[in-house]
């Protein structure tokens, strides 16, 4: 008796490959760096406890000290977005991460120095510092741009951005018992020395998605076919095709409403996150007598929140996204909702009991995390040739916050001798947050834009 032939699969048909994972990668690399670069500036207002006594600085010249780093990090950031665009994010970043590090262990031997000329040279390397560090989150933005499809942006840019919880939740501590141990210098070199040796990993981690060592094809269709930017090399050595005119593209993206509204956000927000970098520290150190080891460890306490907020936002975003909600919608409403937990910070001017105080910072800093997305909303509104740039405007205009925060309240201290306007001023940007994104923005969608564009050159 002949059987029947079953009916299997032709064996000309090839089993398809499972997707790689190599963006989850790229985007733990992005966390490290990011985390190093807040680092960075956690380290001063840790050493900024210890260092302040031995150089006999107010209030006043310590903020200034701690703004320092801002003022350069803002002229930075528009050349740096055009660095990017051009040359490519992985050597530009490169650059950014060696020359940080070297600025670091200088600050360290600046130590040695009277106390005049100490304070000088550290405000000087802070600035260069700053400079240095420019390109990394238009960098950030612009590698999750590339990719990540649409639908994951949200939890891909919240996980980089939740670095800057992170940093106090590492390094505060860590920084604390060096401090504490060896010193306030000590504390620039180690951070100097680590900073070199991730330049060594970026190097051989990031690559763009056509160019990476590691990825298959099924993993770069489903970034490209989900809206991933993948025609962006990310690891160009050579320069790329960029506008021709980079002031006219500055001009237009000024005289866009949703993104003007998108950078009043960031600065509203970033006005928290300068808060929690410089003075928190100072604030339980002074306003709580804590010493410097409770300090750095009770830092990282709200910091620990921060980043589980921050976090859940981008999850939350792309879920709602998921569900079907609008684009408008699936951003806004975190921001909207995290700002209004930041606000709880000014009851800690209510109560003196420090448990409390440590339940409101956290719930305020859970939900300056949790609201969060600015450059979720950047990469998801950025025209595709200007994703630098734009990057690099939205973060100029964040963080000119952290020129004026750091000053503001050192002012508002010195003149009050207490941190109670200081919170005031701080929950009341997380309101004016709101406004910004509520009635400023509008329909959050990418902004299509015409612009003659210049041809890649062979290095």
């Amino acid at each position: 008796m002949i059987l029947p032939r079953m009916n299997r699969p032709s064996e000309d048909v090839l089993v398809r490959p499972r997707p790689t994972r190599v963006r989850y990668l790229i985007v733990l690399m992005l966390f490290v760096a990011s985390s190093f670069s807040y680092g960075d500036r956690v380290m001063l207002s840790i050493a900024g406890i210890a260092f302040s006594r031995e150089l006999h600085m107010d209030a006043v010249r310590l903020g200034y000290l701690f703004s320092g780093f801002s003022w350069a990090y803002v002229a930075g950031q528009l050349p740096a977005g055009g660095l990017l665009d051009r040359f490519g994010s992985k050597p530009v970043y490169l650059a950014s991460i060696v020359c940080w590090s070297v600025c670091a262990a200088l600050a360290g031997f600046a130590g040695f120095l009277p106390a005049t000329a100490a304070f000088a040279a550290i405000f000087g390397l802070r600035l260069l510092s700053g400079l240095a560090q420019s390109p990394v989150f238009p960098g950030n933005g612009r590698i999750v741009a590339s990719w990540f499809p649409t639908a994951e942006r949200g939890r891909a840019s919240a996980i980089f951005n939740s670095s800057q919880y992170f940093s106090l939740v590492l390094f505060a501590p860590l920084l604390g018992e060096i401090t504490d141990k060896w010193g306030w210098k000590a504390c620039f070199w180690c951070m100097g020395a680590a900073g070199l040796a991730l330049g060594w990993v970026w190097q051989r981690t990031i690559h763009g998605v056509k160019g990476h060592p590691r990825i298959n094809q099924a993993e770069a269709e489903h970034i490209e076919q989900g809206g991933g930017l993948t025609s962006i090399d990310v690891g160009a050595g050579g320069k790329q095709e960029t506008p021709r005119l980079t002031l006219a593209a500055v001009r237009v993206l000024l005289s866009n409403r949703m993104l003007v509204g998108i950078y009043i956000g960031q600065y509203c927000i970033t006005t928290l996150t300068w808060f929690f970098l410089t003075w928190f520290p100072v604030y339980l150190s002074t306003a709580r007598h804590l010493s410097i080891v409770k300090t750095g460890v009770l830092s990282a306490v709200p910091a620990l929140c921060g980043m589980v907020g921050g976090i859940s936002g981008g999850v939350v975003s792309d879920k709602l996204l998921r569900a079907g909600y609008s684009l408008s919608f699936a951003r806004k409403a975190p921001i909207v909702a995290g700002m209004l937990l930041s606000v709880a910070m000014i009851g800690c001017n209510y109560t003196n009991a420090q448990g409390l105080v440590m339940v409101l910072m956290s719930l305020a800093f859970f939900g300056k995390g949790f609201g969060a997305l600015g450059w979720t909303v950047i990469a998801d509104t950025s025209p595709k040739a200007l994703i630098g740039i734009n990057g690099g405007l939205f973060n100029l205009f964040g963080n000119v916050a952290g020129i004026t925060t750091p000053i503001f309240i050192g002012y508002i201290v010195k003149r009050t001798g207490s941190f109670h306007d200081a919170l005031i001023f701080v929950a009341g940007m997380a309101l004016l947050a709101i406004v910004a994104y509520v009635w400023i923005v509008g329909d959050i969608e990418r902004l299509q834009l015409e612009l003659p564009m210049r041809k890649a050159r062979a290095v």
